[in-house]
């Protein structure tokens, strides 16, 4: 991104421009202003009133002068900077500091009055901040009229440390940039708010337009019409249709812009060339949302998918949340909306479950599926190729939605899963979520894509605490029994029967799946109502059982009503979950349901007991999940994050002095912020290469650093971390003196990152001068004479080797993964992983997601060892991961875990530049 500052060429980097939802659901563009701008700056400028403008130059001001004009809009993006919104074409606010000292800058900001109450000084300051403490600001000061009520609110409502002094009639304001908890609490709220309230907007219409509808049966845009009109939607219904006057009894318009009323939704079912026309005619009526239904965009190809990117672009310009395009649509069953907005004639009834599905296609068969096991949902969305409205915007709505108690997903990528990951571990905790995530395809954020194997998906889903199933027949099966049946908890199962059979595969399922089935209580193929009954009191009675199954497959047909009535009699009120195969129904059997529509107590049945033992053990998983605190990661007062930093920098800018912190840069001479004179000059070229040192942090990443082993080890120490010493040696005698120094028995090995993955690379317990030679000739003979030796004395035994990393993943942000260093493991790929920073809770669920795990709690002859420690190397890890997204990649390799504490044998580290925030970092914004 660039613009012109007089003969310099200034440049801001692109993650400065984003996509914002305002706090009334709408949508805005925030980017640097440009001198480009000027017009817009003053058509702005016209439309405000006297008292936004008396409030920002404290006293009356007509209109901009030319030189007033350029000194707004021409900065240098470093020392002078200031952002805009926009909805559409105009500009209708705007935030600016101009550094005024070491550390420290004057802000302001501007929002035109229409506009105001929307959240648009919250959302510009956010941002501005953040840009400022890229820029080396580390305070705001900001002059405010004491009457100026809406500015000192914004300012003190940021959650940022803020104090104020009153003089000489104007309250002075200083916020220290700093992040806290208190601020970041804010932005994630603003954030919710937002964009619950924008997907409320879309799901509640008042009124909705069908635009490309036509009046042939089995056209996509008829298809959609018919559907509104047969779900009896709420509010009115217009078609859009250039030519007939009436469609389906309806009364039709030419275009949206003809339509008298107000249009809060459109389905959009024309041609893909002729979609962002229409988003345009609905940005000049007001629509509030879109659902485009036609196809021909990133699904066929680069020119779809060039078609797409311009769609979102416009719409969110226009202030407008897009659903697909290449969906199936949506629907809300509340009896107060009663929207069909899908290609679906078949919508489930009104139920507890939020049901989001990615693909169009499959989204007819998925809500028959629903339908057929008598399932409700409270409303649905299909996102199609997902240019805009998401599954994370889904979790914002769902979180808020009281008749939503169940969440189900089906994925086929992840749009951003930094802050999907953050979003479902909040919401796990009040509303389970089960998702089916597919390969997805090669350009979206697939496992394969991110460079990830899916095995580490599942780990950070179950870190989030969802439930991830492999298919679609086990997302509802896992679905019904949370949607009408009480959490268990525990594993322990208690089986009820009338075959002995179905019982016994029933048990060996529970051991199957890490159930705790008790023995199957089998009553016999002439069962009636009274025993089952009988039976299935007892179990839930027993403090031995946590969760029952019933199994009632009689021969022959009998009472089968009144076995049925008496389960759903002996199990309301249990605070135990019940589920059965009743019959081999599949779904939420008519006679085993709590009212004529299924609710809370009802009982879901299964087309075989495996299926129910499968299902209740995923939610018995979740629920240990729910039920274990969310602490947050612990307090490390002995790390040194500063130190750390001024290593990394080191790293990265070899040239610089190597204690210097990076260079401040210099103040450019400017007017005050408040009211530029008329004389005030545009900054020059000289106060613009002045600041090149702090604009060095905006260049492209540079190539990765590997950091030199006595540099890590440094890195390391930072967070209260030791490398067991070593030594690189060049020839055998180097070899013999390194281990005189270290002191016997050493141990000599390959150097490298590929030698711990071959075997023979290591000689352990040589204990003189002798067995340190002859080590040496025999990995030179094997692998040659300019081969990297290293030793090192020889740690404690016994000891558990175990490999530890981190990884800088681009959609994720820092991961830790953990797996033991033996190459069996290695070659099995028997790893976990968890995103950092790492809670005492996620650096003990690592350790025990490897199916190794048990060699750590002396199990299989292996002593146990002090897995205690190693898990407080694993939070350090994942502190410094977090605090530093310069660490590319890091590699303990091996950390030995003895019966006393950890040994880190090895350690390599890649640094380089971040190219940006982080996924999820920063202020807010649409992804």
């Amino acid at each position: 991104m660039r613009s012109t500052l007089g003969t310099v060429e200034a440049q801001y980097p692109a993650h400065w421009e984003a996509d914002v939802v305002l706090a009334d659901g709408g949508t805005a563009h925030v980017r640097p202003i440009k001198p480009a701008d000027a017009d817009r700056l003053r058509a702005f400028y016209s439309r405000l009133s006297d008292e936004s403008i008396y409030f920002r130059f404290f006293g009356p001001r007509p209109r901009l002068s030319d030189k007033e004009v350029a000194w707004f809009t021409t900065v240098d993006y470093v020392d002078r900077v200031a952002l805009i919104a926009t909805i559409g074409t105009e500009m209708v606010a705007v935030i600016r500091y101009d550094r005024t000292g070491p550390g420290e800058a004057e802000t302001a900001f501007l929002v035109e009055d229409a506009h105001q109450g929307r959240g648009v000084a919250s959302v510009l300051l956010e941002h501005l901040a953040a840009t400022a403490r890229e820029c080396g600001i580390e305070r705001f000061v900001a002059d405010v009229l004491p009457a100026n009520m809406k500015m000192m609110g914004v300012l003190r409502q940021a959650g940022y440390t803020a104090e104020s002094r009153f003089a000489d009639g104007v309250v002075r304001m200083t916020l220290d940039l700093t992040p806290t908890d208190t601020s970041t609490e804010v932005t994630i709220a603003r954030e919710h708010r937002a964009e619950a309230r924008s997907i409320a907007r879309l799901l509640a219409p008042g009124s909705v337009a069908v635009i490309g509808a036509s009046r042939e049966p089995g056209g996509v845009g008829h298809t959609v019409l018919r559907n509104l009109l047969g779900a009896d939607f709420s509010g009115p219904v217009y078609p859009v249709h250039r030519e007939v006057r009436a469609m389906a009894g309806v009364r039709t318009y030419p275009s949206v812009t003809a339509i008298d009323d107000q249009v809060d939704l459109a389905v959009v079912a024309v041609p893909a060339a002729g979609v962002v026309e229409v988003v345009k005619e609905c940005a000049e009526k007001g629509v509030h949302g879109l659902v485009v239904v036609s196809s021909g965009f990133g699904e066929t190809g680069t020119e779809g998918r060039e078609r797409q990117d311009e769609l979102a672009r416009i719409a969110r310009a226009y202030g407008l949340r897009v659903v697909g395009p290449n969906c199936l649509g949506i629907a809300n069953t509340d009896p107060a909306v009663k929207l069909n907005a899908t290609l679906a004639a078949t919508v489930p009834g009104r139920g507890r479950v939020g049901f989001f599905s990615q693909s169009g296609a499959l989204g007819t068969a998925l809500l028959q599926r629903v339908a057929q096991r008598g399932m409700g949902i409270s409303s649905f969305v299909s996102a199609g190729n997902r240019a805009d409205v998401s599954g994370n915007d889904l979790l914002q709505y769902w979180e808020e939605d009281a008749s939503t108690e169940v969440i189900l997903l089906y994925l086929e990528s992840l749009g951003n899963p930094r802050k999907f990951t953050r979003l479902a571990r909040r919401l796990a905790r009040s509303k389970p979520i089960v998702v089916v995530k597919s390969g997805g395809t090669p350009d979206s954020h697939s496992a394969e894509a991110l460079g990830l194997p899916d095995s580490a998906i599942s780990s950070l889903f179950s870190q989030a605490g969802l439930i991830r199933v492999d298919d679609l027949i086990q997302l509802f099966d896992v679905g019904q029994l949370l949607a009408y049946q009480p959490l268990p908890a525990g594993p322990r199962v208690g089986l009820v029967t009338n075959s002995d059979a179905l019982g016994l595969l029933a048990a060996d399922a529970c051991v199957a799946v890490g159930l705790e089935p008790l023995p199957p209580v089998n009553l016999g193929a002439g069962a009636g109502a009274s025993s089952f009954g009988a039976a299935l009191a007892d179990r839930l009675g027993s403090s031995s059982v946590d969760a029952a199954v019933v199994i009632y497959m009689p021969p022959i047909p009998g009472e089968d009503a009144e076995v049925a009535a008496e389960l759903l009699r002996v199990s309301q009120g249990s605070a135990k979950p019940v589920l059965a195969t009743f019959q081999g129904h599949l779904g939420m059997h008519p006679d085993l349901r709590v009212g004529a529509v299924p609710s809370r107590g009802s009982i879901p049945s299964y087309a075989a007991p495996e299926e129910a033992v499968r299902a209740l053990a995923h939610v018995v998983r979740y629920a240990r999940w729910r039920a274990r605190p969310s602490l947050p990661p612990p307090e490390l007062p002995d790390i040194d994050p500063h130190c750390a930093r001024a290593l990394i920098h080191r790293a990265l800018h070899p040239e610089a002095t190597a204690d210097a912190p990076p260079a401040e840069s210099p103040s450019a001479e400017s007017p005050s912020a408040k009211a530029p004179s008329a004389e005030s000059a545009v900054a020059s070229p000289t106060a613009a290469s002045a600041s090149a040192s702090a604009r060095s942090f905006f260049a492209e990443p540079g190539p990765s650093v590997e950091a030199e082993a006595a540099d890590v080890a440094e890195l390391l120490a930072c967070y209260g971390l030791s490398v067991w010493p070593a030594e690189a040696v060049r020839s055998p005698d180097e070899a013999v003196a390194a281990a005189e120094r270290l002191g016997w028995p050493v141990v000599l090995k390959v150097a490298g990152p590929e030698a711990a993955r071959r075997a023979g690379t290591v000689r352990l317990g040589l204990a003189g001068p002798d067995s340190v030679r002859h080590a040496y000739a025999e990995f030179a003979e094997q692998f040659g004479e300019d081969v990297e030796l290293a030793v090192q004395r020889m740690a404690p035994q016994p000891a558990v080797p175990t490999v530890v990393s981190v990884t800088e993943n681009p959609a994720f942000g820092p991961i830790v993964s953990f797996g033991l260093g033996e190459v069996t493991a290695r070659l099995l790929l028997d790893q976990g992983f968890r995103l950092a920073p790492l809670a005492g809770e996620d650096a003990a669920g690592l350790v025990r997601s490897v199916r190794a795990a048990p060699l750590l709690f002396g199990e299989y002859g292996y002593p146990p060892v002090a897995v205690d420690a190693l898990e407080d190397l694993l939070v350090r890890v994942g502190r410094l991961a977090n605090d530093l997204p310069e660490v590319a990649r890091l590699d303990l390799d091996q950390v030995l875990v003895g019966r006393e504490g950890v040994i880190i044998l090895g350690a390599r580290a890649t640094i380089r530049t971040p190219p940006g925030p982080r996924p999820d970092g920063g202020p807010r914004r649409l992804a």
